[in-house]
């Protein structure tokens, strides 16, 4: 009897402490909705995503506390053995494993192992693949609400300003990668001898490396994290920069800026989509177009060098006459000091909090945003604010099938599968690109990134090759011709220039450390004459005789000598490569200047974008910007001097930067989280694919004709910009 007795007192104690526990749980969550209340307005509140956390979680508990108690009563004779050995022993008393982090624990209202909850839901097991692709799109769009009101208790401060100059910097090495192409072009091919056939090449594959880089990368973003897949890219583009300015052969120079491109190539997609993550909604489309600005400070600081070290051909060495290191490729080393420079700050930024989220890591993420919060606080003063989030809705992670490896198997054929599996991921992710509803934004975007990168890149292409075209011509009006001209026993020790001799007789002279520039003799004769110390560059031997003449340390070789007879004439140490000489080459200096003005006059624009976006909306300034400047375009029917033309270029690049920074904004916020680098990596490649055709396109027709130039440029802005407007307006929208 006292043994019953002492049964049901225990039955009945337990019980009534469950109870107490339950009493001080629902106090104190009734304390922390009333503490986040006071802090928040009802629309900012997220209390009601943990209340139903807690209610699940309590009605489970409870459940289990209930179905427990009730079998005691029955099986007190099984269980009488082992009831003394886990007397005072919960298993909800044990400790969560990040709670010595200050991690909340997180379950999601799932059962402890071995028990079973009353109402628990239907296995995953046995639902169909619809129908968990149901529920975790409701859970994505239920935690982007609550991802939302996250941010806005994080605040705008101090992280933000740090991650915004990190992510700057890489964004700004890719603008200075844009840049290197066009300043390096003419030195290298002319340093490295390349013939006509192979000129041009440098800038189509770079581009085209960019094109590879930003689909792959930004891909792989969405696959293993936005850090550490753009510490990768940049490092990968800092090394091969650095490498290429080492190389002495074209095809080698080739291939190092194709993957220093293939790595650049994902810091835009990446970029955008990390910082996108941090911010809250009234804040993004404003600081997503400050950073922006970075792209055009890239440009600035590449055309400063440009201007600044690649004329200085006397900062150069060389060692023998094998390797030579001129001054562009010095020009080089300094436009990969930006990358170098966001790899090492990058190292001290956490992963994308929400990409935490999307992969299921809540106590990683739970962290990050409790940093983001307390580095805001304390910049605040106000470092007693709590963080007061202890629960943030998961996503349901769907399994993949993956074909397992035999652990045995060969290391080679492991890293193989890895990559194998890798790409095949970026791929199912991209092809989800064109499912509902993300399908015909994507075919829209795709559209007016490739209009908006012909029209620019090729008119950025067009507008320097006219310029030079035109100083060309000024150039080639003040020359100087002479006609049957006969010099005996004279020493040129001088510079000659911009002349053109025919029928000329030169008898017993002296060429002494001098230089010719654009410089061409016609049927000319040199007899008994002596060549030491001469430079060239653009000058020619067009049907001439030499005869007993001798030639020391020049740079005079067969293909100077076009259709010439060399007759008893020797040549000796004869200069091997290109010759880059002339100090006072002005119309380097012109190229870089002009450069420089046309990416300063992005300033205003970016200004105006910036402060503009939120409150005109997107599209608005996607298409009002596309349309304005090919409207633009027509001017240049005016543009027969170099001033005209550089005016009309800095015109139009202050009309076009609103059009890309609201395409960066817009595209960001149109690809949800599991998707947004992949989106973002496919637009941008679209974008350099329209540059690599651009630059075919409208390269081939400078000095040929102004029309085509002009109407195609005018045609794909003004189409483009009005496919922009029919996207939709994403100004409102919480980051999925």
């Amino acid at each position: 009897m006292d043994e019953t007795h002492n049964r049901t007192s225990l039955a009945k104690g337990a019980k009534d402490i469950a109870k107490e526990a339950k009493r001080h749980a629902s106090k104190n969550l009734n304390k922390a909705v009333d503490r986040a209340s006071d802090e928040y307005s009802t629309q900012r509140s997220y209390n009601r995503f943990q209340n139903e956390d807690e209610d699940e979680s309590n009605y489970n508990n409870y459940s289990q506390q209930d179905g427990r108690y009730a079998d005691n009563g029955a099986n007190d004779d099984d269980d009488g053995a082992s009831s003394d050995a886990t007397e005072g022993h919960d298993d909800e008393d044990e400790i969560y494993e990040g709670e010595y982090q200050g991690v909340p624990a997180y379950n999601d209202g799932q059962p402890q192992d071995g028990q079973v909850a009353l109402g628990q839901p239907v296995s995953d097991s046995l639902k169909s693949r619809k129908e968990l692709e149901n529920e975790r799109q409701a859970d994505e769009e239920e935690l982007a609400q609550q991802y939302e009101l996250i941010m806005q208790e994080c605040g705008h401060g101090r992280f933000q300003w740090q991650l915004y100059f990190v992510l700057g910097l890489a964004l700004m090495s890719d603008g200075v990668e844009v840049f290197v192409v066009g300043f390096v072009l003419p030195s290298a091919e002319t340093d490295m001898c390349v013939p006509n056939s192979g000129a041009g090449w440098l800038g189509s594959i770079v581009y085209l490396g960019m094109m590879f880089g930003a689909f792959f990368w930004g891909g792989l973003s969405d696959k293993v994290g936005r850090k550490q897949c753009l510490l990768i890219s940049l490092s990968v583009n800092g090394f091969f920069a650095f490498l290429s300015s080492f190389v002495q052969g074209y095809s080698m120079f080739l291939l190092c800026r194709m993957v220093s491109g293939f790595g650049i190539g994902g810091a835009v997609p990446i970029v955008f989509s990390y910082f996108a993550e941090v911010l809250a909604r009234e804040k993004r489309g404003e600081h997503l177009s400050w950073l922006c600005m970075f792209w055009m400070i890239g440009g600035i600081y590449a055309s400063a060098m440009a201007w600044a070290i690649i004329p200085h051909y006397g900062w150069s060495f060389s060692m023998g006459s094998a390797y030579q290191f001129h001054s562009w490729r010095v020009f080089v080393v300094v436009c990969a000091l930006p990358c170098v420079s966001a790899v090492v700050a990058l190292t001290f930024m956490p992963e994308s909090p929400r990409f935490y989220l999307q992969s299921g890591k809540h106590d990683e993420a739970w962290m990050v945003l409790k940093h983001i919060h307390d580095t805001n606080m304390r910049a605040r003063g106000e470092p007693e604010r709590v963080f007061t989030v202890n629960r943030i809705k998961v996503p349901k992670q769907l399994d993949e099938l993956v074909e397992m490896q035999n652990e045995s198997a060969n290391p080679v054929l492991k890293v193989l599968f890895k990559i194998k599996a890798e790409l095949r991921g970026i791929w199912l992710t991209f092809m989800r690109c064109f499912n509902y509803p993300v399908k015909e934004n994507t075919v829209k975007l795709a559209i007016v990134w490739f209009t908006l990168s012909f029209g620019y890149y090729g008119l950025s292409v067009w507008f320097p090759d006219v310029i030079k075209h035109l100083q060309a011509d000024e150039y080639a009006s003040r020359v100087k011709i002479h006609n049957n001209e006969r010099i005996e026993d004279f020493t040129f020790n001088f510079t000659l220039e911009n002349q053109i001799h025919r029928n000329s007789a030169f008898l017993n002279d002296r060429f002494i450390e001098m230089k010719f520039k654009a410089v061409t003799f016609i049927d000319s004769s040199f007899i008994n004459c002596y060549f030491e110390d001469v430079s060239s560059v653009g000058s020619f031997f067009k049907n001439c005789t030499f005869v007993d003449t001798f030639f020391y340390n020049t740079d005079v070789d067969d293909t100077k000598l076009t259709n010439s007879r060399v007759i008893n004439s020797s040549f000796h140490h004869n200069k091997t490569g290109c010759q880059m000489t002339f100090e006072d080459d002005y119309s380097a200096y012109w190229v870089y200047f002009v450069n420089f003005l046309g990416t300063l006059a992005v300033l205003p624009g970016n200004i105006v974008s910036a402060l503009l976006m939120d409150k005109i909306g997107r599209l608005s300034m996607l298409g009002g910007s596309m349309v304005l400047s090919g409207i633009s375009c027509f001017f240049l029917w005016f543009g027969t001097s170099e001033s005209m033309m550089i005016f009309m270029l800095c015109l139009y690049n202050g009309l076009s930067i609103s059009a890309w920074n609201s395409l960066d904004v817009v595209t960001t916020e149109l690809y949800p989280t599991d998707r947004r680098g992949t989106g973002f990596g496919f637009c941008n490649a679209m974008c350099k694919l329209a540059a690599v055709l651009g630059n075919l396109i409208f390269g081939s027709l400078v000095g040929i004709t102004k029309a085509i130039p002009i109407l195609l440029a005018s045609s794909v802005l003004v189409g483009g910009g009005l496919v922009g407007l029919r996207l939709p307006d994403t100004r409102a929208n919480v980051l999925m």
